[in-house]
């Protein structure tokens, strides 16, 4: 008999606005900071890597901080989370500019190409 699946915790704007702000606070943890750094200079810029090396040491962080409001400790919590704040996004503005802030410390910086220079017809 397969067990009920657990029930998603629910945040208000407000607790989101907390949540969000912890998640953001533990990346400038001493400990965490360095894990993530080392785990970038691994990575090299390299998208794949970055998903193989980067990815999994930011969702541990954020897993840390969101356990205590309900969310499971495993990669499923984070992505309730992240569609928690997704939805919330568009409602506060607050948790809009926080949601890029987080969305920074993840992503590397990619430097585009220049738009029209790129290719040329022959």
């Amino acid at each position: 008999m397969a067990s009920a699946p657990a029930q998603q915790p629910t945040l208000t704007v407000e607790q989101a606005r907390v949540v969000l702000s912890e998640v953001i606070q533990a990346f400038s943890v001493p400990e965490n900071a360095a894990r993530m750094e080392e785990a970038r200079e691994s990575a090299c810029n390299d998208m794949g890597k970055m998903l193989q090396l980067v990815l999994p040491v930011a969702t541990q962080i954020q897993q840390e901080v969101i356990k205590a409001y309900g969310f499971n400790n495993e990669g499923e919590g984070v992505l309730k989370f992240a569609r928690l704040v997704k939805m919330y996004e568009t409602q506060d503005p607050e948790i809009a500019a926080m949601s890029i802030k987080l969305k920074s410390l993840l992503l590397p910086h990619l430097s585009t190409p220049p738009i029209g220079g790129a290719i040329t017809a022959s």
